[in-house]
């Protein structure tokens, strides 16, 4: 059976995606060639900023395949705090979402990807108010970490360190790596690392100098370097500027599909700090393979099997390859770099021989305790024989058969998940935040990408007397009718998770202060008892309970009853007979362009309990980039009805009380573009129109209201930041007159994207800055246009209703109640 000790990554597994897929993909003669190019170069880069699409692509990609360095990006943050544009989630699900961009980025450029503990908590104006959230040692002690685990020979941050020229995270991202350059060779900075890890000193550090309006033009006086990274690389069959675009694709939730590039172009980095050089930043930065003994003769080995390599039959560089690999065991050197070299050649020579393994099973979840079936199989066409096939799962062997001349092994294992095996939560999420940075107590796993746990065996074998090892990760693997083959991660669950079906519960007149929980059994019925957390007996009342069968769930219909006016958070769980508690919704996301991701959440619910007047009446929602309003808007007991193509006549939208439009629309919704007019004419005939935040670019139309107002680029970041009200203008006056406790306890921020040059016809009832900002009147402008009223607000009510903040839903209600 499989001990949770196995299931941990390796740092192979960490650094190289090939095993992370759980298949040896071969590859083209000419992508073989490529990577013995990389196992000769030695060099190393760390290119570092904040957030995921920060990184130049281009410059990777150019680095990384044109100079065959080792190149890693160090993002501070997994994007959390940023918007989405192809669905609803937001915070730590986005940052999953962009984790898993970025490293289909960087297996589409060739660099690799770490991150620091640094939580993206939103648009951040200057570098004080970023350090005002971060713990800054913590931070620093993380990118040192970085620096001392990668040993870069140079470090290129994508910004310069000068405040107020963009975000307040990008900025200190290039202040945190300028510190961290000086500190990382001295055994005094964060002594703790060195039972890990090694100082190591950089030899120089560069800014990307950049000009986001056009081509960078270089300063008089300053010391740059040009890379020249338009050129061709007819080994991969494409241009830098298109691995760059396809790279830069991959963070599809930001809408940065890209189109490549074509001809000369260039890459300048700027000296910061570092040793001088003449000609080339790389000047003096020693080949590894020369500095150490027995070195320089593995290289000349690399080079004469560079220089003879057999592109029509690659199998054919094998025995070379072996010989070169005897060599380079026999240093038995602690050094990482050649650790990795040996890992990267092991790689290159399945490749070489088109063997392929695969560790599947037909199941994509289970649960700790449960047997699963699974199948490993390996294929191997060359003519070397692979002999001495074995594969341990914790305790257990299984043997297979010796397989050449694409002879096909497949071994049936029967894999028993072990009771104490945890759950498949990514690695940052398993302990609570500590402000604005994940808790991570695991040294080692600082930085890594994404889980530290897998779910697999350890295939070993021999190859002309050479022995192998490396882990695999079992996978789970289907046909689908349109896609074909699929594999996704196989992830471990709790035996019994619980729904709820309203995360924001609202005793007010009108609402429906009833949800249901339903308990989730992966095998069978379990006798146990729900209650919640947070909450008094006496102050919830379960009206039914109903088993079905066929689906193996409990569903309890649950009646909260007042407790208190206010906000109150309260958690489902779940008590078996036995004594253990559940207590955890297990949630997924998918999307096509990157892996199944699934975490676990407590199952909380906000109570809120308030004397707010709600009509109950018919609301009209036009989708946007995504967001859950319109389920906040159902639970305080309005009818929301989306509206799809067709739904765009005055006779249809006068139905509707108020007509609210999603963030992000009018740069994303066409049909709401192309039927401004009726919209319009819905106003126009009394109708209330609420619209959200949208960027300034790309608009599909530019005329958002009746009266002509721009999209800004003002926000206020600061959520705690004071609001100066006119408490009698007619949306903060009633139906529930907003105060200032209203503005206490929002989250993230106030808003972005405010309303600027608006039509004098606008009127703004709000004054909101940051501290040390101008004050901006554009979160929300009014108008009233024919026998209606239009509203555009930049205020962030898609993360405030969700995440139950009572003053803002008081301040939607009144909007929606005009």
């Amino acid at each position: 059976m499989l001990k949770p000790k196995n299931c941990l990554l390796s740092t192979v597994v960490i650094l190289f995606a090939w095993i992370c897929n759980g298949f040896a993909q071969s590859l083209p003669s000419s992508q073989i060639y490529h990577q013995l190019l990389q196992l000769n170069e030695t060099k190393r880069v760390l290119y570092v900023a904040a957030h995921p699409d920060d990184e130049n692509t281009r410059l990777i990609a150019y680095l990384a395949n044109g100079e065959h360095a080792e190149v890693a990006y160090l993002s501070l943050t997994r994007g959390d705090g940023g918007q989405n544009l192809i669905g609803k989630e937001l915070g730590v699900e986005l940052g999953q979402i962009r984790t898993q961009e970025l490293l289909k980025a960087r297996a589409t450029d060739g660099g690799r990807q770490y991150f620091t503990r640094a939580m993206d908590f939103g648009f951040s104006k200057n570098p004080t108010e970023t350090l005002q959230n971060w713990d800054k040692e913590k931070v620093l002690a993380d990118v040192v970490w970085a620096i001392r685990k990668f040993q870069p020979d140079i470090i290129i941050t994508r910004f310069n360190t000068i405040p107020g020229v963009t975000h307040g995270h990008h900025t200190t991202s290039a202040i945190l790596a300028g510190e961290a350059f000086e500190l990382a060779g001295k055994e005094d900075a964060f002594p703790e690392q060195l039972k890990y890890v090694s100082v190591w000193s950089p030899k120089r550090i560069f800014f990307n100098a950049y000009n986001f309006r056009g081509e960078f033009e270089p300063e008089e006086g300053k010391k740059y370097h040009a890379f020249e990274v338009g050129g061709f690389d007819p080994l991969l069959g494409k241009t830098y500027h298109q691995i760059a675009a396809d790279s830069r694709t991959m963070h599809k939730s930001q809408g940065f599909g890209s189109t490549a590039g074509s001809g000369r172009a260039r890459d300048f980095i700027e000296q910061v700090g570092g040793e001088t050089y003449v000609d080339s930043p790389f000047e003096g930065v020693l080949d590894r393979w020369v500095s150490i003994s027995g070195g320089k003769e593995l290289k000349n080995k690399i080079e004469e099997l560079i220089e003879n390599f057999n592109f029509i039959q690659p199998d054919q560089n094998v025995p070379a390859m072996l010989d070169l690999r005897e060599s380079m065991l026999e240093l038995n050197s602690e050094e990482i770099w050649l650790k990795e070299k040996i890992e990267k050649l092991d790689q290159t020579i399945f490749k070489a021989l088109g063997f392929e393994y695969e560790y599947i099973t037909r199941k994509e979840i289970g649960f700790p305790g449960e047997s699963i079936s699974t199948e490993l199989i390996l294929n191997n066409p060359s003519f070397l024989e692979i002999e001495d096939v074995n594969f341990q799962v914790s305790e257990t062997y299984y043997v297979g058969k010796n397989t050449k001349e694409n002879e096909t092994v497949q071994l049936a294992i029967e894999l028993k998940l072990p009771e104490e095996i945890s759950y498949s939560q990514p690695y940052w999420l398993k302990e609570p935040l500590d402000g604005a940075i994940f808790s991570v107590s695991n040294q080692k796993n600082i930085g890594v990408p994404f889980s530290t746990q897998i779910i697999g065996g350890d295939l070993s074998f021999r190859i002309n007397d050479q022995k192998f090892k490396l882990p695999v990760q079992l996978f789970y693997k289907y046909n689908d009718q349109v896609d074909g083959e699929i594999k996704q991660p196989f992830i471990i669950v709790p035996e019994v998770d619980l729904t709820v079906s309203k995360d924001n519960v609202f005793l007010i007149s009108g609402a429906e202060p009833t949800v249901t929980v339903t308990v989730n059994f992966r095998d069978q019925f379990l006798e146990g008892n729900l209650d919640f957390e947070g909450i008094d007996p006496s102050q919830f009342r379960i009206l039914s309970i109903e088993d079905v069968a066929f689906q193996k769930k409990r569903i309890y219909q649950v009646a909260f009853l007042p407790n208190g006016i206010g906000k109150k958070v309260v958690t489902a769980r779940f008590t078996t007979a036995r004594g253990k508690t559940y207590n955890q919704i297990t949630k997924t996301i998918s999307y096509k362009h990157i892996p199944n991701l699934t975490y676990f959440v407590p199952a909380s619910i906000n109570l809120i309990q308030a004397d707010w007047k709600v009509s109950s009446a018919k609301i009209g929602y036009i989708p946007g980039a995504g967001d859950d309003v319109p389920g906040v808007l159902s639970a305080l007991g309005y009818q929301v009805t989306v509206i799809g193509p067709g739904d765009y006549s005055v006779d249809y939208l006068s139905q509707f009380k108020a007509v609210i439009v999603g963030i992000r629309a009018y740069n994303t919704n066409t049909e709401l573009a192309a039927n401004q007019q009726a919209l319009m004419g819905y106003v126009r005939s009394g109708g209330n129109l609420i619209v959200q935040y949208n960027t300034s670019s790309p608009l599909l139309t530019n005329q958002l209201g009746p009266y002509p107002f721009t999209i800004g680029r003002d926000r206020v970041t600061v959520q705690e930041s004071p609001v100066i009200a006119d408490w009698s203008h007619p949306i903060l006056a009633g139906p529930n007159p907003i105060n200032d406790s209203d503005f206490t306890g929002w989250v993230q921020e106030r808003g972005l994207y405010f309303a600027s040059n608006p039509d004098e016809n606008y009127s703004s009832p709000l004054t909101m800055q940051d501290p040390e900002e101008k004050a901006s009147q554009g979160a929300l402008i009014y108008t009233k246009f024919g026998n209606g009223t239009f509203v555009y607000t930049g205020i962030s009510f898609f993360r405030q209703l969700p995440a139950g903040v009572p003053g803002a839903t008081k301040l939607f209600i009144n909007l929606i109640e005009q």
